[in-house]
């Protein structure tokens, strides 16, 4: 069964990755700082090692402002509850994940910015929702639902201009499409390990450009200055509390070479190839709409008219590891006009090929033809 849910994991990683994940659980399964002996040490020099590869990629000049959680909905969280802390006002996009809506709905102030029927957000329309109390912007780099690249650089500057930090969702980007911090102007990047990074479940990473302003969500023992009761402002000990999980983490330094290793460039052109070569496919059916720009990700999100999108993943779902419905990013749906339907999402990775693309094409006109009677 083709596997096309990339927008969720990486169901295929590098053999790389499988080799350091199991070689670093038998042989090197140490507890980072907590001892001088050789396991603990490793993995510290995990956890830094990883942290610098991320940073090469990201154009970040301080990988120790790199922390490393356990996906990027707890590095999202990190950063606006961290920052949010006087009941400020947040401004957000219509296409964001609920990693943002949620928190922000949680701290119950926060503005959105809608997006047009292409799930494109206008910069200019974040800078007019910036209030006197706003003191946090965050922006999706890409849509999760249908691919659309959001203007994250323009909407960097405002935030610059302002004086407000920005906060990047780079969950469907970073791996598959350039992320650099400097030409954002971002406070903050959030994201994924185990989707286009290649690395295991459970990683991910925020980068914090100014520490002291963030506040951590949790505290506690980091392995340095353990005889005060204080929480280290020490890079990243200040956000590393407990034992971290250095296997998975070293495992996702071997993804995040292996994508330095192909190179960002190649690997978006191939994949976007695969999803523009679906997306004109299905706009050439009759009864198929197509959502997004089509200039984003491998992203593409349709349906069949007259059928709810679940109903097309039971018609489809057994031969091809799709996903349907509202993908966990409501308001998207509204801007998008599918809030009744939600949408079927297809989204390619770098083991994908034209035979995918070829057998879904065919399989979708065949269930297009067969509606019609």
């Amino acid at each position: 069964m083709p596997y096309l849910d990339n927008a969720a994991t990486t169901a295929r990683k590098p053999l790389a990755v499988y080799v350091s994940l199991l070689k670093n659980t038998i042989f090197s399964s140490g507890n980072a700082g907590r001892g001088g002996h050789k396991k603990s040490a490793a993995a510290v020099r995990a956890i830094v090692d990883t942290q610098d590869l991320a940073a090469r990629l990201f154009n970040i000049s301080k990988p120790q402002n790199i922390i490393f959680t356990q996906n990027a909905t707890h590095a999202l969280n990190t950063a606006i509850l961290g920052t949010v802390t006087d009941g400020g006002n947040i401004v957000v996009t219509s296409m964001e994940h609920n990693s943002v809506l949620r928190p922000a709905h949680w701290l119950g102030n926060f503005s959105v910015v809608r997006a047009d029927k292409y799930g494109h957000v206008n910069a200019d329309d974040v800078e007019t929702a910036i209030r006197n109390d706003t003191r946090l912007i965050v922006c999706t780099h890409a849509s999760n639902v249908c691919g659309t690249l959001e203007p994250v650089e323009r909407i960097g500057k405002i935030a610059q201009r302002h004086g407000i930090p920005f906060l990047v969702d780079t969950a469907q980007t970073a791996g598959c499409l350039p992320v650099d911090a400097e030409a954002m102007h971002a406070d903050f990047i959030a994201f994924s390990g185990h989707k286009g990074l290649m690395g295991p479940l459970g990683t991910g990473g925020l980068y914090v450009k100014n520490p002291e302003l963030l506040r951590p969500l949790v505290t506690g023992g980091t392995g340095s200055v353990s005889e005060s009761l204080i929480q280290p402002d020490i890079m990243p000990d200040k956000f590393h509390s407990g034992t971290m999980n250095a296997p998975a983490i070293a495992a996702l330094g071997a993804g995040i070479k292996y994508v330095l290793r192909r190179g960002v460039s190649y690997i978006a052109a191939y994949e976007g190839r695969l999803a523009r070569t679906l997306r004109e496919n299905l706009m050439n059916m009759k009864g198929v709409s197509v959502y997004g720009d089509g200039g984003g990700t491998a992203t593409v999100a349709f349906n069949i008219d007259g059928l709810d999108s679940d109903d097309v993943f039971d018609l489809i779902g057994g031969k091809f590891a799709v996903r349907s419905g509202y993908h966990c990013a409501p308001l998207a749906h509204h801007s998008l006009g599918t809030q009744k339907t939600g949408a079927v999402r297809v989204s390619f990775g770098i083991y994908n090929n034209m035979r995918d693309v070829r057998s879904l094409t065919d399989e979708i006109y065949k269930i297009c033809r067969k509606i019609k009677g």
